[in-house]
């Protein structure tokens, strides 16, 4: 369990081009329907897949410093930290189907696939860094422990979107305004049953599509070609 080379430094190389190609054409759709409509609410969408860059970046780092051999240390501990704290940023985009009726325009189905392109970009940002944490995890800890990351980060995860689109806090405020967020979450947790379908249904539910998504994805990436066929 020990030997690094069980896990491959270029098998990042293809997901993070192709996350890349993606990216960059959200990013040209969303200019091209600003200049067409002259709404630029829709650099939004940009900015939010900006963020949900940050956790596969951070796990990148935690990956390629374990490639080297680092298995401790603060460097490596800040960088799975922060991994944790920016991950739902990834498949906060969904969230932006709430804007439909009220900031954009006329064109429903326009508007739906745009950010239907944008976020099942940043959902694969999350699940391609979900994946190399759960690798490094399996690596030191064993394969029970990967599942029980990925199970504790898509959980959080749900919450973090909970605290994101409903109490409109960011990641970056529990390092910025750390009192005011634990009061924020103080609040939240003394009152849980203020608004139960809110508070609770929907990061439970949004978890529950987070793992279900990555285990679906999980499963399509070992499957292995027929014997006696070339790979396509």
């Amino acid at each position: 369990m020990n030997d690094s080379r069980t896990i491959s430094e270029r098998g990042t190389v293809i997901p993070v081009l192709a996350l890349i190609f993606a990216s960059l054409v959200s990013v040209l759709l969303a200019g091209l329907r600003v200049k067409w409509t002259g709404n630029i609410r829709y650099l939004l969408l940009v900015w939010n897949l900006a963020l949900a860059w940050l956790p596969l970046l951070f796990a990148l780092g935690v990956y390629h410093r374990y490639q080297r051999g680092e298995r401790k240390g603060w460097r490596i501990l800040m960088l799975a930290a922060l991994w944790i704290l920016f991950l739902p940023n990834a498949p906060y985009i969904f969230t932006d189907l709430i804007h439909l009726n009220s900031w954009f325009g006329s064109h429903y189905w326009v508007d739906l696939c745009l950010i239907l392109i944008t976020a099942l970009t940043g959902f694969l940002l999350g699940f391609i860094s979900l994946y190399l944490m759960q690798t490094v995890v399996a690596h030191c800890w064993g394969r029970a422990a990967g599942w029980v990351l990925i199970a504790t980060a898509t959980g959080l995860s749900g919450f973090g979107i909970y605290f994101g689109r409903i109490l409109r806090w960011n990641s970056w405020d529990v390092l910025v305004h750390p009192l005011r967020v634990s009061d924020s979450f103080s609040h939240w947790a003394m009152h849980p049953l203020a608004s139960p379908g809110t508070t609770f249904a929907f990061p439970l539910l949004f978890a529950t599509f987070l793992f279900l998504g990555y285990v679906m994805l999980y499963a399509l990436t070992h499957l292995q070609p027929a014997h006696g066929r070339a790979a396509v």
